[in-house]
């Protein structure tokens, strides 16, 4: 525990220096709040390095369980460090709202407690944005390093010692190079994106804060009305390829940058699966939207279907319509994908997408083996054989989603919130999306919870970014068991 301790004091006090990006911007802009972030750098970094100190005689190499204890924690020290900057700029913030707003920026949900956000001092937006963003990057790091040993994600695929054609998939040979080549592949889309959103007309601001918001996969926005504030389609557009990007396993970005090829995303069984799921969605709510009459003909209902069903699939949460209004299905397919849309060793959440593969062929071999007892029909993703010990772990991760989903879900039907925005809003926050309907809608925000229900959708964030089992399996006797 001491060892864990440790280490955790070394990233508080790393965090701290994530408060000079809002620090230069508030001196640019001039906007009074250079002295908030300097406070909080100082209990951030402060803090971080006491703990490190009391704890220096007990340094050790950590235990594989002891990174689902880092993870967790991590998360909900980083959180309660990030409120700070938003409890000092903004008058009569809670501490709750100020750590959902935390919570929600780090585990990239967007979903916000705040309005008039057009009127924030610009080092505050910024820094909402710049938590989706190293919170992107911090998952893609704990999908390469934590979460293979759960043997429920993808990133199986990609380790350096696996035998045969994986090892051609390989990045580079130790996990801190690898977190170091996604972490310049994840800073090169960010960059591109700004100047993309830039050149398309909005401010340096708006560009930065869209592009961290976007990578991310968070949501949060610089306006009240998200994107809508806009109404650009070039705009619309480079998010949208930001977000589909985004949802993308990072190892393939690297591998087909270094090869300067797509073949790696056209040998991709996610990205693949990914690129039929919306194909097939896009246009099928367009359709509905025009048969409906919600909008005057099909190329405005493209629109509007377009980016907002990906920007709900890729559990970013972006909107520019209020898809409540939309015929009832298309808000309800929404809040599906949202499950199961990202690839894994993206910066999305949910389900994932390799896991829903492996559930599908699972499935498949069930009916073929009721057909033909004695046949040996191995499951394949990608053309490799999956071992059973990954089924069994897979099976077992979506048997504690849907009871985590379940069981929040009757948590805030206990505090009284009805049943649509009660489910609603427990998927939105475990998958990390953001805006879900009736209370929670696209035009709403989360202020309208209680205290009690705003922790309970604090909880469904942090337990969805960490992939269930690395938060529930610290409450197991076994993993405290010496």
């Amino acid at each position: 525990m001491f060892g864990v301790a440790h280490v955790l004091g070394s990233l508080l006090a790393i965090f701290g220096a994530t408060y000079a990006l809002p620090l230069v911007c508030s001196l640019i802009a001039r906007d009074g709040q250079a002295f908030t972030f300097i406070i909080a750098a100082g209990i951030s970094a402060g803090g971080g390095l006491l703990i490190s100190f009391a704890t220096r005689g007990h340094s050790r190499e950590l235990k594989p369980r002891d990174g689902f204890l880092l993870a967790t924690l991590s998360w909900v020290l980083m959180s309660a460090s990030a409120s700070i900057p938003l409890l000092i700029a903004i008058p009569g913030l809670s501490f709750t709202d100020a750590y959902f707003e935390a919570m929600s920026g780090l585990t990239t949900t967007g979903a916000t407690i705040l309005s008039g956000l057009d009127n924030l001092p610009p080092s505050i937006n910024l820094w909402r944005h710049a938590l989706h963003w190293f919170g992107g990057l911090g998952i893609i790091v704990l999908a390469v390093a934590v979460l293979p040993l759960l043997g429920v994600g993808g990133m199986q695929l990609y380790k350096a010692e696996a035998p045969g054609p994986v090892k051609d998939e390989k990045l580079t040979p130790r996990i801190t190079e690898t977190a170091k080549s996604l972490w310049v592949v994840y800073t090169f889309l960010t960059v591109i994106g700004i100047l993309a959103l830039r050149l398309c007309g909005m401010s340096w601001l708006d560009a930065i804060c869209h592009a961290f918001s976007a990578m991310g996969l968070g949501g949060f926005s610089t306006h009240d009305a998200s994107v809508a504030y806009f109404n650009s389609v070039p705009i619309e557009l480079v998010l949208m390829l930001m977000m589909v990007l985004a949802s993308l396993n990072f190892a393939r970005h690297f591998v087909a940058l270094r090869r300067l090829s797509v073949r790696p995303y056209l040998q991709d069984p996610e990205a693949k699966a990914i690129a039929l799921v919306l194909t097939v969605s896009v246009p099928g709510i367009a359709l509905l939207l025009t048969i409906n009459g919600t909008y005057p003909d099909f190329i405005t209902s493209l629109r509007h279907a377009a980016f907002n069903v990906i920007s709900m699939a890729t559990t970013t949460g972006f909107v520019t319509q209020n898809f409540e209004q939309w015929p009832v299905f298309a808000p309800i397919w929404m809040l599906f994908l949202t499950c199961i849309t990202c690839s894994t060793g993206s910066t999305g959440s949910g389900i994932k997408m390799f896991r829903t593969l492996l559930l599908a062929r699972q499935a498949g071999r069930e009916l073929k083996l009721l057909v033909h007892p004695s046949a040996m029909w191995p499951v394949r993703i990608g053309g490799r054989p999956i071992p059973d010990a990954i089924g069994d772990s897979v099976l077992a991760f979506i048997f504690l989603y849907f009871m985590t989903v379940v069981v929040l879900t009757f948590a805030l039907l206990l505090t009284g919130l009805n049943f649509d925005s009660s489910f609603s809003a427990i998927i939105a926050s475990v998958n990390n999306t953001g805006p879900g309907i009736e209370a929670v809608g696209p035009i709403r925000n989360y202020s309208e919870l209680t205290p009690i229900q705003t922790w309970i959708c604090t909880v469904a964030m942090l337990v969805g970014r960490l992939e269930v089992f690395s938060v529930l399996v610290l409450f197991t006797p076994a993993f405290w068991r010496k």
